[in-house]
């Protein structure tokens, strides 16, 4: 297929390109720098400029949407931009260009309230009960996605969750980081359970997804490596591989959230260089537990996880060490 993928100069979306590319597929991207991927065709621009994605689009068989804005915060009108007025925009181009399959790359946190998410599959995206500016839009996107589905446009949802590997710089770089400065608590202990996904086994899934549209579409599917583990070790796991000593001090979750409560109204009237240190949407991720069931998405997709959570960890020390 000739494949339009939005966000490819990002982590997952490098992954994603080459996934593509490996699987035989014409790959173009659309993102605002170039990926840097060999064999893929970049088309420089933004997605929430419709003549750039009228011209990406053209001729395409498939879109995968990955493309978002991503913090723990931010204006809300950012967010907006991209994550819904973006996401209407490259559906809109989808449909007049006869565009046969769209993926639509979510986030579990669109069904995330804050309470514990155990052993359950992908609910239903709530923009009124999700925590945060990224997670509320990117719940709308899906929405609209999944609304646009239709016999002449399948459209499919993908969540991958916690996605983590080398070359990582937001979720790996920052816990190493926070943990060498110190600054990286457990929150009651880091016992709650949580899911995770290594990054080469969100691209199989994604590109599983494009493939499995006609069988798949219209619905969401969550994917992640399917092996729960407390948070306290998955951390302890990635500082170890990066040569840094693993968080040892604790705080009550009730404080954490507190603190993350506090830190973001700060943050909106004196926004920090950086992302914030805590925000309450961190402190409810490290404080409940969320892992999935994955029974649905591998009959769905017709996929399972190729490399465990420890290989990763060892293909991360690797990359550390070189």
């Amino acid at each position: 297929m000739i494949v339009l993928l939005t966000g490819a100069s990002g982590f997952l979306g490098r992954a994603v390109a080459s996934e593509l590319v490996a699987g035989g597929h014409d790959v173009r991207t659309l993102q605002r720098r170039p990926s840097e991927v060999d064999g893929v065709t970049d088309i420089l621009g933004s997605i929430t400029d419709p003549l750039v994605v009228e011209r990406a689009i053209d001729g395409a068989h498939g879109v995968v949407h990955l493309a978002a804005k991503v913090s723990l915060a931010g204006r809300a009108e950012d967010f907006r931009t991209v994550n819904v007025a973006g996401t209407r925009s490259m559906l809109d181009a989808a449909e007049r260009a006869g565009v046969a399959r769209f993926v639509q790359v979510s986030s579990p946190s669109v069904a995330h309230a804050g309470s514990a998410l155990a052993g359950v599959g992908a609910a239903p995206a709530d923009p009124r009960r999700a925590r945060g500016e990224y997670a509320r839009t990117k719940a709308e996107g899906e929405l609209i996605a999944l609304a646009r589905d239709s016999a002449e446009m399948n459209v499919v949802a993908i969540r991958p969750h916690l996605v983590w590997g080398p070359g990582d710089t937001q979720l790996t770089a920052r816990i190493v980081d926070r943990a060498r400065r110190r600054r990286l608590p457990l929150l009651n202990g880091g016992t709650a359970l949580i899911d995770s996904t290594y990054v080469d086994n969100a691209a199989t899934a994604i590109s599983a997804a494009l493939s499995r549209t006609p069988e798949a579409h219209g619905k969401a599917y969550v994917v992640t490596n399917g092996e729960p583990r407390p948070v306290g070790d998955l951390l302890a796991g990635i500082c170890l591989a990066a040569g840094v000593r693993p968080p040892r001090w604790s705080i009550p979750a009730g404080l954490g959230r507190a603190a993350g409560s506090m830190i973001e109204r700060v943050w909106a009237i004196r926004p920090g260089a950086d992302e914030p240190p805590m925000t309450r949407f961190l402190a409810e991720q490290l404080s409940t537990a969320h892992w999935f069931d994955q029974r649905e998405t591998r009959r769905a997709l017709a996929w399972s996880p190729a490399v465990s959570i420890d290989e990763g960890l060892r293909r991360l020390a690797a990359s550390y060490s070189r």
